[in-house]
């Protein structure tokens, strides 16, 4: 298999992760993200996936799976151990809710291409980007937290092993720090993200600051 990447993302960080708690080795295409002549740009990753968006996971047989989410989940398939969504059909949809509710509703409204788009707005500069980003950080975390606080009953999201949930909020809590944002104001979120730091697959596989 070849994952097309960047150490940047978070999005790019999921998969990282599950293939790390996976033990499954890919072979890996760096793709650049920032700037005009970004490789996300270009024509020839533009044909491979039309969205230019990373990851991208060629699979052993030639077909290319995008988004993390999708890919995790076919991770899972192929690899059974172990799990990433718990056993109980209730659990696995809350795992589930928690993982989109921060990689549909939060981190869609941050990739470089949204401050791409801002910037090119009258009046919006880098701090205005910023400030955008650390408002729909905030309001989601809001939320998750909320979320998380009524069902918790162990280490993780979901009981004491980590799932897809935890394989998406913690690298969405590094891009929190990032942004200068506080995650004590949010405790659950904050002793989840100290509990999945403490494991390699995690720790070894978490966003970069951009350079």
């Amino acid at each position: 298999m070849k994952l097309y990447l960047n150490e940047v993302s978070s999005a790019t960080a999921r998969v990282r992760i599950a293939l790390a708690l996976k033990g499954l080795k890919v072979e890996e295409e760096r793709i650049t993200i920032f700037g005009d002549d970004a490789t996300s740009r270009g024509a020839e990753f533009r044909a491979l996936n039309p969205q230019g968006l990373v990851p991208a996971l060629l699979t052993e047989s030639g077909v290319l799976l995008t988004q993390s989410l999708a890919i995790v989940e076919y991770l899972d398939e192929i690899a059974p151990e172990p799990p990433l969504l718990p056993e109980a059909h209730e659990d696995r949809a809350f795992a589930r809710s928690v993982a989109l509710a921060i990689a549909a509703e939060i981190h869609a409204l941050l990739p470089p291409r949204i401050g791409n788009r801002l910037r090119s707005l009258p009046g919006i500069g880098a701090e205005e980007v910023a400030s955008w980003n650390r408002h729909w950080v905030t309001e989601g975390l809001n939320a998750v937290e909320t979320l998380i606080a009524r069902r918790r009953t162990g280490r993780f999201v979901v009981g004491d092993r980590p799932s897809i949930a935890d394989i998406v909020l913690f690298p969405q809590t590094v891009g929190a720090a990032r942004l200068g944002l506080d995650l004590t104001q949010w405790p659950n979120i904050a002793e989840i993200a100290g509990h999945c730091r403490a494991l390699p697959a995690f720790a070894e596989n978490a966003p970069v600051s951009p350079k």
